[in-house]
């Protein structure tokens, strides 16, 4: 579409000139304003699309779309960001990354992009990147209680325990009923050797959201190393059912686990009850499409 309309106004320019030069001079630049005006809204119009698709979770679709809406509107930071968005909803970001500097160069007051673009940094692998762009975003919005708590996860990555924690308290101060913030919490101190008050966050955390399988899980484990086998075993079929990819290895380190509490949950899962229930949930579920 841009093509198009810039091959169009320059024909007219040429016809133009070849009847009246002052005319040209004043007539051309004021077509390519226009024009360019006219692909601005279309910009705008196919970003809503874009976001539209979103909505129904199409976001290959709606990626698409953002593509073409910065093409006709290279200026507008929303689109920028929205297409950075995107790129990491299709996870891509490597992609997102550029198209998140690009919205902060044309307007670095958008907190939404600094999240993003630390999301990205995140997913990366560059932590002290993310550190310092979810900070100038929480700068500029400093209410954002889950981005408090995406600063601690980036802080825990470095391995600043301390700053982690504070993070997450910062997120807990805006909201109590943030069960993340908890678990996490409950993480750090886990692997400080503080085993009883890890066991109260988890605890926290799996009473404010009984539906939460990570929370159960870790609790479960800390009931184990603090004796109490037959609680540690119903809470931990629970978490299970609710969710058996918390019994895997892989996504507890996805999820920020520590080493202790891995090696101590997988002793829980070992088990023979909870093994049986696990290989069996495992089973079932490989058959089944995750929605």
């Amino acid at each position: 579409m841009p093509k198009t309309l810039a091959r169009l106004t320059l024909s007219l320019g040429l016809v133009l000139l070849s009847g009246s030069l002052a005319t040209a001079q004043v007539v051309l630049p004021r077509t390519l304003e226009l024009n360019a005006k006219e692909m601005e809204q279309n910009g705008f119009i196919v970003a809503q699309e874009a976001l539209q698709l979103a909505q129904f979770q199409q976001f290959q679709e709606a990626l698409a779309r953002a593509k073409l809406a910065v093409q006709l509107a290279p200026q507008a930071h929303e689109i920028w960001a929205l297409l950075g968005g995107l790129y990491l909803a299709v996870n891509q970001p490597q992609e997102a990354v550029p198209a998140l500097e690009q919205s902060l160069k044309l307007n670095d007051k958008n907190p939404a992009a600094y999240f993003n673009l630390g999301s990205a940094y995140f997913r990366l692998g560059h932590y002290d990147a993310a550190v310092r762009v979810i900070e100038q975003g929480l700068a500029l919005k400093p209410d954002a209680k889950e981005e408090w708590f995406n600063l601690g996860n980036a802080y825990l990555k470095l391995g600043q325990k301390d700053s982690a924690l504070e993070q997450y308290r910062r997120s807990l101060r805006l909201d109590r009923q943030f069960w993340p913030a908890y678990t996490n919490i409950g993480l750090v101190l886990y692997e400080q050797g503080n085993i009883r008050q890890a066991a109260k966050n988890w605890e926290q955390a799996a009473n404010i959201d009984p539906k939460a399988s990570e929370p159960k899980l870790a609790l479960a484990t800390a009931l184990l190393r603090l004796g109490n086998e037959t609680q540690a075993l119903q809470l931990a079929e629970e978490a299970l059912r609710l969710d058996s990819r918390y019994g895997t290895v892989e996504f507890q380190r996805e999820n920020l686990w520590g080493d202790r509490l891995v090696a101590d949950t997988q002793t829980l899962l070992a088990k023979p009850p909870l093994r049986a229930l696990l290989t069996q949930l495992q089973r079932d579920q490989s058959v089944l499409t995750r929605p």
